[in-house]
């Protein structure tokens, strides 16, 4: 069951919401539940490929420069 939940809007990002869910041809509720959706699973993959990386070394932004330096690059 959906929870009824209140969000306030720009009115011309409201209207241009309400003009893509007319064009789409779905509710304003389900184009802004699927946007929702969209970010919280990029959020979830990025988190994944964090952990995914954990046990990767590490390597300071200083000594990123110096090999730049050291080749030329910077």
């Amino acid at each position: 069951m959906a929870t009824r939940t209140t969000v306030y809007l720009d009115p011309r990002i409201h209207k241009a919401l309400k003009m893509k869910a007319v064009q789409m041809s779905v509710s304003l509720s389900d184009l802004i539940c699927e946007a929702i959706s969209l970010s919280l699973k990029e959020d979830a993959i990025d988190l994944q490929k964090i952990q995914d990386r954990i046990g990767e070394p590490t390597q300071s932004y200083e000594a990123v420069l110096k090999e730049l330096k050291k080749d030329g690059l910077v």
